[in-house]
């Protein structure tokens, strides 16, 4: 799925990157059962699935901030299947944009959503754990992300949430491949993801999970054709934004 947002800002970098670099798709992914994963937001415009996101209090949901569409928003809580929503689902919400966010290529990509009303913590909605300031994640280590979209290239937009699992690759190595294709990664991004696993160009906004904590935001990822040629996906890094988003979560509001 193509998010077609700030298109004269973001001709650039869809250029180099592919035009599904804003894509959604979980590539050799597998179904998320039904007891897992509860903390999952299907972000909607017009009532339509746009983006992934991940509740992180009874009043906020976090996403990527280049999910802004024109269009009414809502959230959705409380299934993995999106053909079976009901209006307790649905969430109407405040867009709370990080306010040096300007394009995918500049970074901070990152959004909270102020529910309309208090999520209700149950057997099918929860929260997931933010990380601490100095949680390191390591070189490597085997996280998952998440999301609705396509399950293999060229395929269809799928209606049950998917995972897969994917390696963090370690920043400076990220940078150096990304930096082949003569783009400088933006500040303030982790990197993970293997050559058949992963997103394919990901779920946007949807959560990096590393050992039950939130540590990254999908962002966005090269499209080529082959998938062994992949460069690693591209999230941000949750762990720098800590004060800005305890901030809202303390006054809730943006």
């Amino acid at each position: 799925m193509m998010h077609a947002l700030h298109k004269c800002l973001l001709f650039h970098l869809l250029t180099c990157l592919g035009q599904n670099a804003l894509g959604s798709e979980i590539i050799h992914g597998k179904k998320v059962p039904d007891k897992l994963m509860l903390y999952m937001a299907s972000v909607q415009i017009s009532k339509g699935h746009t983006c992934g996101g991940f509740l992180v209090s009874e009043d906020f949901v976090v996403t990527a901030a280049h999910c802004d569409e024109d269009g009414p928003m809502s959230v959705v809580l409380g299934t993995h299947n999106l053909k079976k929503v009901n209006d307790a689902m649905r969430y109407d919400v405040k867009r709370c944009k990080y306010p040096s966010y300007v394009n995918i290529t500049s970074g901070d990509d990152i959004m909270l959503l102020k529910l309309s009303r208090k999520a209700q913590l149950n057997d099918k909605v929860q929260t997931i754990r933010l990380p601490r300031t100095n949680d390191k994640i390591k070189e490597k280590q085997k996280c998952r992300v998440a999301g609705w979209g396509c399950n293999k290239r060229g395929g269809k937009v799928v209606d049950v949430l998917q995972v897969a699992e994917v390696p963090i690759v370690k920043l400076e190595m990220c940078k150096k491949q990304w930096k082949k294709t003569k783009f400088d990664l933006p500040a303030n991004v982790t990197c993970a993801g293997g050559p058949n696993k992963g997103f394919c160009q990901g779920d946007s906004g949807g959560p990096l999970v590393c050992s039950g904590t939130a540590v990254g935001i999908v962002s966005f990822q090269n499209s080529v054709e082959y998938e062994h040629q992949r460069l690693p996906n591209v999230y941000t890094d949750l762990s720098k934004y800590l004060h800005w988003i305890k901030g809202i979560l303390k006054k809730k509001n943006c």
